[in-house]
């Protein structure tokens, strides 16, 4: 462990904490947010015990009260002096959002990201390579993480798979930081098993928990798979998941408080053990635009059985976002669930699928189409695809019409991978 006071400390004296430290920072709210103020008008917030009383915070709220004379939004609680950082989003559905950063707040996401990246097992001393092109985005502040672990860090970037593997090749590396999609992407271009790579660290999209598609990637790279997770609003890398392979921990614990909600009706449910739905993330000891009971629209698993490693706590597995949710005749179906049941039929099948729905919105009628690429000089025979549609019905309770297309058909990419027609 990177911070074992910290990491292996009891969760109940970790609730302790956290409470004096959520109940210092509604304070700070209301002294200095204009958007809490309003938002929290009238109620009476009290301790962590009592948040689900409090309203939730949406993306398109914040979004709401940006102007050009104030392009990050009345939840801005800072001082211009105050800032040593503004990232920004991609704005690929508008203007971009921007997210400041105190200095404090800056060490605080490094500090949590390095918790994460570390329960991989990488260790300092080793070399690791990052394939994030970062620039304005969240991620730049990940990859300082790399030196506040101890580890020789190479960035390589996006878009130079070439460069990649030539850094590979020379420079022998244990790690390598980048996407599922883009792990999955290399091993086309190159048999990576005899690569001095250990440790295979993926994040940026869900997929890397997924059991079929990380045994895939195992058996390409023949190195470990993990995975982590960040929000962009909240932090970056915020769980990472330890060698024992069974969900992510909160590498900012003291930094962020974790809920779980009901995705339809906002109701707060229990993290117990098993446990599905939306995860919603409130900061605790932020200074620039601090966000409470914020709607990640990431879909989890919980789980809260003691780990091996001895982090204690809740871990979660993302599922999907619940933004690319679909509804079949009353079913949630996630694409990326769909990815996981067919790449159990490896190696007949690449685990690249696509699905293409059939009308616009969120809710299908049944069958729900769905592209899968078959493997490389596989034929794929008719009763592969019936096989595909009856494991997907038995597994998730939806019905689909499964056409099995030649292998190179669905996109490559060398960041993330679309799992649903546009």
């Amino acid at each position: 462990m990177l911070d074992p006071e910290v990491e292996a400390r009891p969760w109940d004296e970790q609730l302790e904490l956290d409470d004096a430290s959520y109940r210092a920072q509604l304070a700070y709210l209301l002294e200095r947010s204009a958007f809490y103020r309003e938002k929290l008008n009238g109620l009476d917030p009290r301790g962590l015990a009592e948040i689900a009383e409090l309203p939730l915070t949406e993306k398109a709220e914040l979004k709401a009260t940006c102007t050009p004379e104030n392009p990050i939004g009345t939840h801005l609680c800072a001082e211009r002096r105050e800032l040593v950082r503004i990232y920004s989003t991609s704005g690929t559905t508008g203007t971009p959002s921007y997210i400041p950063l105190t200095a404090g707040d800056l060490d605080n996401w490094v500090t949590g990201s390095a918790r994460s990246y570390a329960a991989s097992g990488i260790a300092p001393g080793q070399r690791i390579v990052s394939t994030y092109n970062a620039g304005p985005f969240v991620a730049g502040a990940a990859l300082a993480s790399f030196e506040r672990i101890g580890l020789t860090h190479i960035p390589v970037g996006t878009g130079n798979s070439e460069r990649l593997l030539r850094a590979l090749e020379l420079l022998a590396p244990e790690a390598v930081v980048l996407t599922p999609s883009y792990a999955a992407y290399l091993l086309e271009s190159a048999d990576l098993r005899a690569s001095s790579v250990q440790r295979v660290l993926v994040a940026g999209e869900p997929g890397g928990g997924e059991p079929a598609f990380r045994a895939m990637l195992e058996e390409g790279w023949g190195a470990k798979v993990t995975e982590a997770m960040g929000i962009g609003d909240i932090g970056v890398s915020l769980w990472g998941e330890c060698e024992e392979q069974d969900g992510m921990h909160l590498g900012a614990r003291g930094f962020v408080h974790a809920e779980l909600i009901d995705p339809g009706s906002g109701a707060a449910l229990e993290l117990e053990d098993g446990a599905g739905g939306e995860l919603v993330l409130t900061h605790l000891r932020h200074r620039a635009a601090p966000l409470l009971r914020f709607r990640t629209r990431d879909h989890v698993e919980v789980r809260t059985s003691p780990c091996a490693c001895g982090r204690t706590g809740p871990r979660i597995r993302c599922i999907g976002r619940t933004d690319d949710m679909l509804i079949v005749r009353g079913v949630n179906v996630f694409p990326s669930a769909i990815r996981e049941v067919v790449g159990a039929f490896a190696p007949q099948v690449t685990g690249r699928i696509l699905v293409k729905p059939t009308a616009r919105g969120v809710k299908q009628e049944p069958p729900l189409p769905v592209a899968v690429e078959l493997a490389l000089d596989v034929a794929g025979p008719a009763s592969l695809a019936e096989a595909i549609s009856e494991r997907l019905r038995d597994a998730l309770v939806v019905q689909t019409r499964v056409e099995l297309v030649p292998w190179g058909s669905l996109q490559r990419s060398e960041y993330k991978s679309n799992l649903v027609e546009p």
